[in-house]
This record gives structure tokens, C-alpha cells and sequence, in this order.
């Protein structure tokens, strides 16, 4: 059998790994198949490691285009080693950000085009794609407000893009939201966290009730 890939987008500061973190339990307690969950970029040491060339905010004469394929090859290598023998062997993998987030961040954000972006991640995914995203929403200004009052979060070279970056971001986000209703689905992030992760529980539920206990 065939395994599930169910990914998690969202704005900066929309509560992505909070939800996924809680999330993650229940999940396991309830899932008949095995839960693998991860992250992007990330995952895997290769993967990890760039991850730290990106974000980290000494690299400020990073080159929009580098930084993208950057993100592809790191999902290359976690797709590799982690999402598809997972996938393969019939599990279930949570993964907090896919290709969306590149779409959204570098095609939009960065302005170096949707189409450029999807076809370089074409490439490093051979155009695999999630069976289902949960989209969480919140409006650039909030999202960043709570990152700034977010004492324990590291602020990495994304947090230090201006108000306007972010907003682009979010737009792309609801615009993939709106051409793939019936792959992603949006879930309020200006709730409360507890509201947020029973929202998503459910989404995954009713997509998949006979993966259930």
C-alpha cells in the first residue's frame, strides 16, 4: 500500500511547528499506518546542513536564484532519504514545508518568477506532490508580531525581510490556495493554537478516515 504525504505551509510566524509539534502524538496514537514527520529544509544531514547556509543571517549577499536552488537541492536529498521510502513503505509523513514554500518565498517573494521556481523543484522532486496540505493563514503583520515577541525563536535571514516580502508571501500562498482547493486546504492560523491543531486533525481525518483507529 501506498503511503500518505500530508504537508504544512504557512506565512512566517503562522505556527507551523507548534501545530505540527502537537499534532504529532495524536497522530501517532490514532494512525494505523506509522507516522514519519520531518522538515524542510531538512531531515537528513546534507539537508540540514544547507539548511544552515541559508538561513543563517550572515549570508546577506545570497543571490535570490542560489538561495532557490539551494531549497531544491535539500529537498532533493530528504525526498531521497526520507519522504519517498517512507512513502513506499506505506507510512504516513507530515512534513512541515514542500515545494509551496518555495513557490511562495522565492517565485513570488523573490520575485524570480512562479514558473522558473516550479520547474527547478520539478526537477529535484520529479514531480511528486503532496496528497494533501494544510495551508495555516495569518496576516504578515501578525505573523511577525508574534515572532518578535517570541523571546526563545532564533531569528534567522528570513525574519529580517521588510513587511512587504511577507505580504507577497502570503499572497502566493492564497493564490496556490485558490487554484488547489482540492489539494490544500486553509485553516484559520489567528486562533488559538489549541483551535488550530483540532481544526487539522479533523481536515486529516475526514480526507482519510480509514487510516484511523
Amino acid at each position: 500500500m501506498k503511503g500518505i504525504f500530508i504537508t504544512v505551509e504557512g506565512p512566517d510566524g503562522a505556527g507551523k511547528t507548534s501545530v505540527i509539534e502537537r499534532l504529532i502524538p495524536m497522530l501517532k496514537e490514532q494512525l494505523v499506518p506509522a507516522l514519519v514527520s520531518t522538515r524542510e529544509p531538512g531531515g537528513v544531514r546534507i539537508a540540514e546542513e544547507i539548511r544552515e547556509i541559508i538561513l543563517d543571517p550572515k549570508n546577506t549577499e545570497m543571490d535570490e536564484r542560489t538561495e532557490a536552488i539551494l531549497y531544491a537541492a535539500a529537498r532533493r536529498q530528504h525526498l531521497i532519504q526520507v519522504v519517498l521510502p517512507a512513502i513506499n513503505a506505506g507510512k504516513v509523513v507530515l512534513c512541515d514545508r514542500f515545494v509551496d514554500s518555495s513557490i511562495a518565498y522565492q517565485g513570488v517573494g523573490r520575485g524570480i518568477g512562479v514558473a522558473e521556481v516550479a520547474d527547478l523543484n520539478e526537477f529535484a522532486t520529479e514531480g511528486l506532490a503532496p496528497d494533501l496540505t494544510l495551508y495555516l493563514d495569518v496576516p504578515a503583520e501578525v505573523g511577525l508580531a508574534r515572532i518578535a515577541q517570541n523571546k526563545e525563536r532564533k531569528n534567522d535571514r528570513l525574519d529580517q525581510e521588510k513587511l512587504s516580502f511577507h505580504e507577497k508571501v502570503r499572497a502566493a500562498y492564497l493564490t496556490i490556495y485558490e487554484q488547489q482547493p482540492e489539494r490544500v486546504l486553509l485553516v484559520d492560523a489567528t486562533q488559538t493554537i489549541n483551535q488550530v491543531v483540532a481544526v487539522c486533525l479533523d481536515q486529516i481525518k475526514a480526507k482519510y478516515p480509514t487510516v484511523f483507529k
